[in-house]
């Protein structure tokens, strides 16, 4: 094996790792494999002598490059506010029984689209500077040059960003078996129109976000919904794709994925906080849907 396949080897047994990273940056799959790529290849530009922690080389230098590619989709929107309220991230679909290796990795420490939602909010530079600290221990001092910032004011920027984590994020409920009987109840009550049942298992002041993507002959069809009664509505008005449907893991949380002649129609996920959902995120974009792998949801429940 000569010294280019070599590094090869050594860089594929990081890639996990930095897909997890670019994931958290970007909350796209595609846009973190494009991400790892460019990782790889400036890998390819630099002599392999000059580092001595290849591991936390391309973490910081997958940072780099996900910060880049957050300033430049920033600077392409044309709105320059934040980002639609309504968006939701590419969600990680899996069976109900299991979560295979690579997924693993790039949902370790739990990471729910309700979380992606509220990392969405962040300036690029606080984002890097949460994800990479606190998500993968990396120092600030190592951060403190891609942000071009001080430790201590990249510090800062890192409490920022928990606080509004901490704030938008809740701590959800972590078992599966819990978070699927709130999900079949909800279900439940969808399908036999029961709308009292359905305000029952909602909180108060639950939010829907249904992601649609771009709009359609001039017409908005994704939406920001809050409150549970509006909620139930809006779930009574869709209760005719419930029928068709399968439970899967979304990011490791119960979800579902709606199916119309067999085929996808939507992702569904749900955060759950004390036996109630506090969070709904639908991912109805089709272009955004046939670049995700939903094999597992086709085959049944």
């Amino acid at each position: 094996m000569n010294d280019s396949e070599l590094l090869a080897d050594r860089f594929e047994e990081h890639r996990g790792r930095l897909r997890a990273v670019a994931y958290r940056m970007l909350g796209s799959l595609s846009e973190a494999d494009d991400a790892v790529q460019e990782t790889w290849l400036k890998l390819g530009r630099t002599d392999p002598d000059e580092i001595r922690n290849l591991g936390a080389w391309l973490t910081t230098v997958a940072g780099r490059v996900c910060l880049d590619m957050l300033r430049s989709r920033t600077a392409r929107r044309e709105d320059p506010l934040e980002p639609s309220d309504s968006f939701v991230p590419d969600p990680v679909v899996s069976p109900l029984d299991r979560i295979d290796p690579e997924q693993e990795v790039l949902l370790a420490d739990s990471v729910g689209l309700a979380l992606l939602v509220v990392l969405e909010t962040l300036e690029p530079a606080e984002r890097l500077a949460f994800v990479l600290h606190d998500m993968f221990a990396v120092p600030f001092d190592d951060i403190a040059p891609i942000v071009g910032r001080s430790s201590a004011a990249t510090r800062q920027l890192a409490s920022r960003a928990r606080r509004r984590v901490k704030e938008g994020a809740p701590e959800p409920e972590r078992d599966v078996i819990r978070q699927r009987e709130v999900l079949d109840a909800f279900l439940a009550a969808s399908r036999g129109g029961d709308f009292e049942a359905l305000v029952a298992v909602l909180d108060p002041d639950v939010v829907l976000r249904a992601d649609a993507g771009p709009t359609a002959g001039g017409v908005a069809v994704s939406r920001l919904v809050r409150g549970a009664e509006a909620v139930a509505r809006q779930a009574l008005a869709f209760a005719r794709f419930g029928a068709a449907s399968r439970l899967v893991q979304v990011n490791g949380e119960a979800g579902v994925v709606a199916l119309v002649d067999g085929r996808p129609h939507s992702v569904m996920g749900v955060t759950v906080v004390d036996g109630r959902i506090v969070a709904m995120h639908i991912l109805a974009d089709p272009d955004r849907l046939a670049r995700l792998d939903l094999a597992g949801a086709r085959a049944g429940e």
